[in-house]
């Protein structure tokens, strides 16, 4: 009877998902809508339905078919707002596949299929960096090097770069984890950084105060000739510098460090040099725009998101390191019922994470790419770039619309007149409406509004139709 049920049920979810992608592709429902929560839940019939139970057959249909209704239509071509991957369906049902098996990656044993493909898109990710990976354990015997690249995946940027500044603090002090912080240890930091990075030194107990921000130009890419009098005047303060980091790319505007100067200067130095790529990882695999990253090889260690221009469902972000061993020695943990001696034909993860149990990130992302094969990857990561330079090229003649920088990624920051509270305004109204999704930020000391064109199907007529929409509501505002 289960899995009688479990096949019909099965095929209606499938079916109502794939009726939902349809009319999210084609525009036939808003892009966002946004309900009360007490509605929700009063709509999806929540509380009969956890007295009662039985969430099957027509239950289950009319309870997932309301549900579609409440989302927010990222497959919508007028999506637009933030860097959220539009998944690839086959994407998705990696995380169908990994739902029913709930193979937990905490030791190999839990989950030898799940862990095989992390590590594989784990050396992926290696290699594309210019990095040398591990040899397969099983794989023939080769001659050994003295060192390799090694990684993790996690759920989500944020927690890959917290792993990362352990696997820097662990390389740089080994004793913090026993004796803890002294105090006078600082991570510098560019201005556009995704705010994860000052949260994480904020976990790590360094203090904010020791997120020392790096001198940027008035686009706010790091200055790499301002850091040597910068780290000399820290050290003359009696500071200890645990990490510099680079953006590939900024959050705000999408822009791109100089990542060979700044590890040029973290290896005359000694430091860790750390690049959050989270969002801009396209350009390592695009040869077109791969001068963007020239120096990432140089790094110690890269945050690689693959829910965001990957077409990957989130969440699924990995932590890499040039040399495995200082992944391997950022965490200590005992675990007698998991942690002892054993013989396996794999390796177990939760050594290198931060979580325990894991979910099977690299599924979704393998069959995501997979899918699309790397030329097709590709080919969507410079569609969506060049499209954001066509929408400023675009602006750039019109007398009452501004973009603040050419877009080097798919972010296409831009306003219309000067007035910070205007562009808020716009947005509300944008979203009330709900025929089109964007964001908004503060870069250069003023409010833009900002698109990320990440939807594969978003065109230069979505970009006229929205800036359109946003004459018509700046005029209706009124002056």
């Amino acid at each position: 009877m289960i899995n009688k049920n479990f096949t019909s049920d099965a095929k209606n979810v499938v079916d109502a998902l794939a009726n939902y992608l349809h009319e999210s592709k084609n525009g036939s429902h808003k892009v966002i809508d946004q309900p009360t929560i007490f509605d929700i839940v009063n709509d999806l019939d929540i509380e009969p339905l956890l007295e009662s139970g039985g969430l099957t057959g027509d239950k289950l249909k009319n309870f997932v078919n309301q549900y579609l209704k409440t989302t927010t239509k990222m497959h919508h071509n007028r999506y637009m707002a933030h860097q959220v991957s539009v998944p690839h369906p086959t994407g998705s049902l990696g995380s169908f596949i990994d739902g029913l098996t709930n193979n937990a990656m905490a030791i190999y044993e839990m989950g030898p299929g799940a862990t095989a493909i992390e590590i594989h898109m784990i050396n992926w990710m290696l290699k594309k960096i210019g990095w040398i990976p591990a040899p397969l354990p099983g794989a023939p015997k080769k001659p050994q090097l003295k060192s390799y690249g090694g990684g993790v995946m996690t759920n989500g940027g944020s927690l890959a770069n917290l792993t990362a500044m352990v696997a820097a603090r662990s390389a740089m002090f080994p004793y913090f984890w026993r004796d803890g912080n002294t105090g006078d240890v600082v991570v510098l930091v560019p201005e556009q950084s995704h705010y994860s990075l000052r949260r994480t030194i904020g976990i790590l107990g360094l203090g904010e105060k020791n997120c020392v921000s790096i001198p940027a130009d008035e686009d706010g890419r790091v200055i790499p000739n301002k850091l040597p009098k910068l780290i000399k005047k820290l050290k003359k303060n009696g500071k200890q510098i645990m990490a510099i980091v680079g953006n590939a790319c900024g959050t705000a505007a999408g822009l791109y460090d100089p990542l060979d100067e700044i590890g040029a200067i973290c290896k005359e130095h000694k430091i860790w040099f750390h690049v959050d790529a989270a969002h801009g990882a396209g350009a390592i695999v695009c040869d077109e725009y791969r001068y963007l990253v020239n120096g990432i090889e140089n790094a110690d260690s890269v945050v690689w998101d693959a829910h965001k221009m990957f077409r990957t469902p989130v969440l699924s972000a990995a932590v890499l390191v040039k040399d495995y061993r200082h992944l391997d020695n950022a965490f200590t943990q005992e675990a007698s019922y998991l942690i002892h001696d054993k013989e396996q034909p794999g390796t177990d993860q939760m050594m290198r994470a931060v979580e325990c149990t894991k979910s099977g990130l690299g599924l979704k992302m393998f069959m995501s790419i997979a899918a699309m094969g790397e030329k097709g990857l590709i080919n969507y990561i410079s569609s969506r770039t060049k499209l954001a330079i066509e929408a400023a090229k675009y602006i750039e003649v019109q007398n009452d619309i501004e973009c603040p920088v050419k877009p080097e990624t798919c972010i296409l920051c831009f306003r219309i007149g000067k007035n910070d509270q205007r562009q808020l305004e716009i947005r509300k109204k944008l979203l009330k409406d709900g025929n089109f999704y964007i964001s908004t930020t503060d870069y250069k000391n003023a409010r833009w509004l900002r698109c990320v064109i990440i939807n594969p199907d978003t065109t230069l007529d979505d970009i006229k139709e929205l800036i359109y929409e946003i004459r018509k509501i700046n005029a209706e505002l009124g002056t």
